[in-house]
């Protein structure tokens, strides 16, 4: 049953990114991350270091992906401040998983949340803008 799941899962996953905007996937990568670090958190607290492990292999391929993303070149100031947090995000999460530290856990998901919230308030209308566009 829980592969099932897992399955469906997956499938449901491909489907929404292969219609959604691109913002619609960063929202889903933000999403995503917040979720594994939850979920890390819980793998600590209960001393499951191999799952901790797995998850924060997950998170830092999230936060690399929206690394990545940036246009640093139409981005300009916005998005080197945005990598040099990406980057400070990956050091706490290597702390974490070397201490087994919650706190550094914590630290990253209130930071993606800052993020998204600021990425979920973008109008609309501006979901489709791209530096041509400007």
């Amino acid at each position: 049953m829980r592969g099932s799941l897992k399955s469906y899962r997956k499938v449901s996953l491909e489907s929404e990114i292969a219609v959604a905007s691109p913002h619609r996937i960063i929202q889903m990568m933000f999403l995503g991350t917040l979720e594994r670090l939850a979920q890390c958190r819980y793998a600590i607290e209960n001393k499951d270091f191999e799952q901790k492990g797995i998850l924060i292999g997950k998170a830092i391929g999230l936060i690399n992906g929206l690394n990545s993303s940036l246009n640093m070149d139409a981005g300009g100031e916005i998005s080197q401040n945005l990598s040099r947090l990406y980057d400070f995000m990956l050091v706490r999460l290597s702390e974490a998983n070397l201490n087994n530290d919650v706190n550094a856990v914590d630290d990253v998901s209130s930071i993606i949340k800052t993020i998204k919230e600021g990425w979920d308030a973008i109008p609309q209308e501006q979901h489709h803008l791209t530096a041509e566009n400007d």
